[in-house]
């Protein structure tokens, strides 16, 4: 007989590639998988996955498998929500980046459980939020995202800027175009597997849409965006950080904004659901709750 924690295995092991991520996600040992594994094709009397030298594939009776358990799994999750008679309840599981997370999706979720204290949430806050394996109801993710197993709901724009403090001017000077940071101490954020050292940018002024590139070489760099913001704030050099983060230090005279006639390459600020049918209700209205935070103007544009 098929067991739940066989499904939630099954989707587990197809979203992440491989038994090792597998049992990462879901905090249990490589060798319980493997042998859960045998333990179901026996059950079934059929190969659900191919072993071969790049990792792992599904047969097509383990394709099957897999779709049938995301429904399942999924129509199971919101059962909670539909016998409750419209009150949300169950899980729910939400990934963020650390700064942004602890000071815009927090309040979100504590008043999201303030209304339905059925919920048991989670919030896990990382430096690198999202990745293809990970196991979340939603994750909120800056950037741009290149996997289609994922539906990205659009939270706010979100613009980034390159900001000095106004001390490190005074000292260095203020560059008039983006190619004379050549001759600034500039300051870069590790984040998303992003080529760091590579700033995009147009000029606004013209009707050439094309973008140049700008090759720093950073003085400083971290794989945290906030130490990189105070880093600017102490005076230590010039960085490209997003507008949520470097507004309200723009409107505090900690930072200046240079360079406003030309537009560096923005992440936009998203929620990332996993692609399957029938999700819970509780996530759905959980990432129209942020929504009503972010939209139709963010936080750190009505400053």
């Amino acid at each position: 007989m098929i067991a739940l924690e066989d499904l939630r295995f099954v989707v587990a092991l197809s979203r992440t590639g491989s038994l090792s991520a597998a049992a990462r996600a879901l905090d249990v040992t490589p060798p319980a998988l493997s042998m859960r594994l045998k333990k179901l094709e026996a059950v079934l009397g059929v190969n659900l996955v191919v072993r071969n030298s790049r990792g792992l594939r599904f047969t097509s009776e383990g394709e099957q498998l897999v779709h049938e358990a995301q429904s399942l799994l999924a129509r199971i999750d919101g059962l909670q929500d539909s016998l409750s008679g419209g009150v949300f309840a169950g899980p729910l599981r939400v990934v963020a980046p650390f700064g942004f997370g602890r000071i815009h999706v927090a309040p979100v979720m504590a008043a999201f459980i303030r209304d339905y204290p059925q919920v048991r949430a989670t919030l896990d806050l990382s430096e690198a939020p999202w990745n293809s394996n990970i196991e979340a109801d939603v994750v909120i993710h800056i950037g741009t995202v290149r996997d289609s197993s994922w539906v990205a709901h659009l939270l706010a724009r979100n613009a980034r800027w390159v900001c000095a403090s106004p001390g490190y001017l005074r000292r260095r000077g203020t560059p008039s175009h983006p190619r004379e940071l050549a001759q600034h101490a500039c300051l870069s954020v590790r984040e998303n597997d992003e080529d760091v050292t590579l700033w995009r940018y147009k000029n606004i002024h013209t009707s050439s849409r094309r973008s140049e590139a700008l090759r720093i070489t950073p003085a400083l760099t971290s794989n945290n965006g906030e130490v990189v913001r105070e880093w600017a704030v102490a005076g230590l050099g010039v960085a490209l950080r997003s507008e949520w983060d470097a507004a309200p230090s723009v409107k505090r005279g900690e930072l200046r904004r240079l360079f406003v006639g030309y537009e560096f390459e923005g992440a936009d600020i998203l929620a990332l659901v996993p692609t399957r049918r029938g999700v819970s209700a509780r996530v759905s209205h959980f990432v129209e709750s942020l929504k009503t935070r972010f939209q139709p103007k963010p936080p750190w544009r009505r400053i």
